[in-house]
């Protein structure tokens, strides 16, 4: 089983990737490989709304994206971890995300979906923020649901902690590093 995950979030360390390395582990413990885009190393540009994938569902702008094209079109599982910037995901994730339209264009305009796979398609969305309502949660799944559909990935689960703020400070919430490990091994459950 493929298994690709992206970092959102550009803290080294930080509440976000220490969430998303206990998914990974389990999803390691479990005999998968994973692949992870650390998405603030990347050279990826906003998408332009140029309409250069219109007509072929290819994006014309060559960045780190062709990478990240293949990965996403090869992926049984695909996790996106991000913080919750002003109620939606870093501009770092939301970039990727936008640049999926090429997918959009292949699945809506072209009518070609990307085939699901012997093990079919899963996604989990794992979402930190400061904030003490759950908005930054809903609009940041509102962002992901779209991604994932988007790219042949029917149903994906939400994993959301709120009010955890500081470098760190996720590892002292009494169950979410726990969550997160069992969100990893759900994933990768046939």
């Amino acid at each position: 089983m493929r298994v690709l995950a992206f970092l959102g979030s550009p803290r080294i360390d930080g509440n976000t990737e220490l969430l998303l390395n206990e998914a990974v582990r389990a999803v390691r413990e479990k005999g998968h490989d994973i692949k992870i885009h650390k998405l603030n190393y990347m050279r990826i540009k906003p998408c332009q709304d140029c309409g250069g994938c219109d007509k072929t569902g290819i994006c014309i702008i060559d960045d780190d994206m062709v990478e990240v094209y293949q990965d996403i079109r090869e992926a049984d599982r695909i996790i996106l971890a991000s913080p919750i910037f002003f109620f939606g995901m870093s501009a770092q994730a939301k970039a990727m995300v936008d640049r999926c339209q090429s997918f959009w264009c292949e699945k809506y305009l072209l009518k070609k979906t990307i085939p699901e796979g012997p093990h079919g398609r899963k996604g989990l969305l794992m979402l930190v923020g400061g904030m003490k309502r759950d908005i930054g949660i809903q609009c940041g799944d509102a962002t992901a649901k779209a991604f994932f559909r988007t790219v042949s990935v029917p149903s994906h689960e939400v994993l959301g902690f709120l009010q955890v703020d500081a470098k760190g400070a996720i590892l002292e919430h009494p169950t979410a590093m726990k969550e997160a490990y069992e969100a990893g091994k759900q994933l990768v459950r046939t």
